[in-house]
């Protein structure tokens, strides 16, 4: 694989930005929870319709698929997501969300942008010396949207495949690459503890099932300590734990939810009946007992070699080498990109969102990614998808 130097890229990329920018306001003001993105998925049909591109809507359900170029032989994809979250919006601006509750705070706007300047920038092409795909997925919040495209045959026939996320720690104007393990594997996890209900005078008389659900809680951390190995880190996290009817009941039931994280694949695929085991032991000492439901959310993204070092070379041509990082550490936040992945080899980079001042993090009510990455995000990955050469 080689890059080639496009000197018109550049050029066009200027004239299509200001668009580009009003269209992710617009998407900004009108976020679509995971799901639901029909006017979303409609606004981005017709505007790849408009570059030329074939499309198909309904793919995994609210998610669209366009093609381009030729039909048979070799085909590259790129994947962007849609949907925005449950997050009140405090950032003030003009383009503010007009839903209440509803936020693009993490970035899906600018995703769902970058793949539009992609298309537009391709469709210019005179040529394409192989077929282009463009997904935009919805749910990725719920780690739904990408099991749902790739069973309705979103993945069939691609030889590789590439994906962008913002990424707030580094500055705009800068990416940030890494080769190999890039997120992690991540799970939902609900715990049910059974106790007895009781009088709140008489304690002893019942199975606190509130005392025994912080027996859990702490329990499963200082387990994960004493017997995971520690070189295979592993996180625990709950968000949610809800019991009890009355101040002067002891309470029967607790019910916990919460996620857990793990960069080895291998000890994910453990983690559940280690869970079970460990949670069934800490309740039964106390009288107890549990239902433990667990959930994988997504497996981890690793980055493929040769398509991540593509993005590197395409990115230090375009951008300059100092602003093209790699990136030491993987992160414990999950991806459902790594779905897709599961047919197909793809490499997933961080795009620098961050301005003068810093930038709030993802799922933040006042994360306001700068703009100016949009256009970062275009240029990369167009001079890497026109640089693609299939693996013989």
């Amino acid at each position: 694989m080689t890059t080639t130097t496009n000197p018109l890229l550049k050029a066009r990329l200027e004239a299509i930005l200001p668009a580009l920018i009003e269209l992710r306001r617009h998407l900004h003001s009108h976020p679509e929870l995971s799901g639901e993105e029909h006017q979303t998925a409609a606004l981005i049909s017709g505007e790849l319709r408009q570059c030329g591109w074939r499309v198909r809507e309904g793919v995994g359900r609210t998610g669209v698929m366009a093609e381009l170029g030729p039909q048979s032989g070799p085909q590259l994809g790129l994947r962007v997501d849609m949907d925005a979250l449950p997050v009140e919006e405090r950032t003030g601006l003009a383009y503010a969300s007009l839903r209440q509750g509803v936020m693009h705070a993490c970035g899906h706007d600018i995703h769902s942008c970058i793949g539009l300047g992609v298309a537009r920038l391709l469709a210019q092409e005179s040529s394409l010396p192989v077929g282009m795909r463009l997904l935009f997925q919805p749910a990725e919040e719920l780690a739904q949207g990408a099991r749902w495209m790739r069973a309705d045959g979103a993945t069939d026939g691609l030889n590789a495949l590439f994906g962008v996320h913002v990424f707030p720690s580094l500055p705009v104007g800068t990416i940030g690459v890494r080769s190999g393990s890039l997120t992690a594997a991540a799970g939902e996890l609900e715990i049910e503890v059974i106790g007895e209900g009781g009088h709140g005078a008489r304690p002893h008389q019942s199975v606190d099932a509130i005392w025994i659900a912080a027996r859990v809680v702490s329990g499963l951390q200082e387990a994960i300590s004493r017997r995971l190995d520690a070189l295979h880190p592993v996180v625990v996290s709950f968000g949610k734990i809800e019991g009890g009817k009355a101040f002067n009941v002891i309470a029967d039931r607790v019910t916990l939810l919460g996620t857990v994280r793990c960069l080895c694949a291998d000890l994910h695929e453990r983690l559940p009946a280690w869970i079970e085991e460990t949670v069934q032991a800490i309740c039964g000492s106390f009288g107890a007992s549990a239902r433990v439901r667990y959930r994988c959310i997504a497996p981890p993204v690793r980055n493929d070699p040769a398509l991540t070092a593509l993005l590197e070379r395409s990115a230090v041509e375009q951008l300059g080498a100092d602003q093209v990082q790699r990136l030491e550490q993987p992160s414990l936040g999950a991806e459902d990109f790594a779905e897709l992945l599961q047919d197909v080899p793809g490499s997933m980079f961080r795009l620098g969102v961050a301005g003068p001042d810093g930038c709030a993090a993802l799922h933040n009510g006042h994360f306001n990614p700068e703009e100016g990455a949009l256009g970062v995000g275009v240029q990369v990955l167009t001079a890497a998808m026109l640089a693609w050469t299939p693996t013989p």
